[in-house]
């Protein structure tokens, strides 16, 4: 039970191929490219905004 061997990869990636098409493939890894992308900008903008959260001239407006 250790690491995959590269005869393991290689049916793992028969499957994939034989499951979405080759034709297929490019598309799907250009959709998990972009995905990938959109998460990590919306991380970097919630980072942000914690950040500007934290600003010690910014404190909260209390009425």
């Amino acid at each position: 039970m250790g690491s995959l061997s590269i005869w393991h990869w290689l049916v793992v990636l028969a499957v994939v191929v034989l499951l979405f098409g080759s034709a297929k493939l490019p598309q799907l890894a250009r959709s998990v490219g972009q995905s990938a992308r959109v998460l990590k900008a919306e991380a970097r903008g919630m980072k942000a905004d914690e950040e500007a959260a934290k600003q010690p001239g910014d404190k909260p407006h209390q009425d």
